[in-house]
């Protein structure tokens, strides 16, 4: 596992990007889930443009692995564990980046996760823990941000990772109800908080190669060359590069906005997160 990690942070430390070095110098940004996956691969990318970047999540043990090659890399970076679904842990997480770094120019809302399952068997308890990292988590971020940002009299952007959730998204109803909602609770604080210098938009990738991926069944997994006309992954720097254009002076006149990074799957693909089942499947002809 160790030696899989040490290949992608190499990897990280020297992609080649579409982006001027300097991009982000002198800004600060905070990337959520920024120790493993897209999050570290976004985190890695702005922090090779410039960036003082700040990662958190769930588990400090993997913010240490992540921290330590990023510094290696000679990229500044701090990292502290937190839980977003927990208000107070995000005012703690909002000091610590102040302390280090002065402040925020940028936070990318990259945390989050789900499991397979068929609508029905969904308990109670399942919906709400989705549902509370992947909206709530990132709403509290979202408000904890703006609220210093408009306290400080200056503006911002916030870049909220969702999900190529426009046709539904059968086996994960409900990561796709709670990225729908972040989608939706974007437009609607992006017309309030413009005033304010606030820019807030999503990007909503499709498939994407990560370790993620391991969570679906080998049946589900089969089937996913067919979620695109591509036939084809995303790959966590194909986001990352993305994330860096959003965030970024080019985008200064887009707020509100979704982009989906899907392969084409939008327009047309089959993506069963749980298998397709057998009603789905056209029948052989001979």
């Amino acid at each position: 596992m160790k030696g899989a990690v040490l290949v992608e942070d190499e990897r990280l430390a020297s992609a080649s990007h579409a982006l001027a070095g300097d991009l982000y110098a002198g800004r600060g940004v905070m990337v959520t889930g920024g120790g493993s996956g897209i999050g570290k691969a976004i985190a890695w990318l702005l922090g090779r443009l410039g960036a003082s970047v700040v990662i958190c999540g769930r588990s400090q043990e993997k913010l240490d692995i992540a921290h330590g090659a990023m510094k290696a890399g000679g990229l500044s970076v701090a990292a502290l564990a937190c839980d977003i679904r927990d208000a107070d842990a995000i005012e703690r997480l909002f000091d610590f980046a102040a302390e280090r770094f002065g402040g925020l120019d940028l936070l990318v809302n990259n945390a989050g996760g789900q499991y397979a399952q068929g609508a029905l068997g969904i308990t109670p308890k399942g919906w709400r823990a989705v549902v509370d990292v992947n909206l709530t988590g990132t709403w509290l971020m979202m408000q904890a941000a703006a609220r210093r940002w408009i306290a400080q009299g200056r503006g911002g952007a916030i870049v909220n990772i969702v999900a190529a959730c426009s046709r539904g998204m059968p086996g994960i109803i409900h990561t796709s109800a709670a990225r729908a909602g972040v989608i939706n609770a974007s437009r609607t604080a992006a017309v309030e908080w413009a005033p304010h210098g606030i820019r807030i938009n999503c990007l909503a990738p499709g498939l994407v190669d990560t370790a993620g991926l391991e969570v679906y069944s080998a049946e589900a997994r089969a089937g996913f060359a067919m979620a695109n006309p591509q036939k084809a992954f995303g790959d966590p720097w194909d986001i990352a590069q993305m994330v860096a254009f959003l965030g970024g002076d080019a985008a200064k006149f887009m707020t509100g906005a979704t982009v989906e990074m899907d392969g084409g799957g939008a327009l047309w693909g089959d993506l069963w997160a749980i298998g397709r089942p057998d009603y789905f499947t056209p029948p052989a002809t001979s």
